[in-house]
């Protein structure tokens, strides 16, 4: 069985925790890399990167 990266982490990620990793992954302009054995972390994935994708990250203030 050939699982991705994140396959691994889908039993311990609730929704909003994929949504998040979707919207950093295209915050960090990392590829995108939804789970594939699980539909809808995947979708709510692919809904959080698109929306980092036209989203600004936030602005770190030092």
């Amino acid at each position: 069985m050939n699982m991705s990266k994140n396959d691994k982490y889908s039993f311990y990620l609730s929704d909003e925790d994929w949504f998040n990793l979707g919207k950093a992954d295209a915050w960090a302009q990392k590829p995108r890399t939804p789970p594939e054995q699980d539909p809808q972390a995947a979708s709510l994935y692919d809904l959080g990167y698109s929306e980092g994708a036209i989203e600004r990250p936030p602005t770190v203030i030092h």
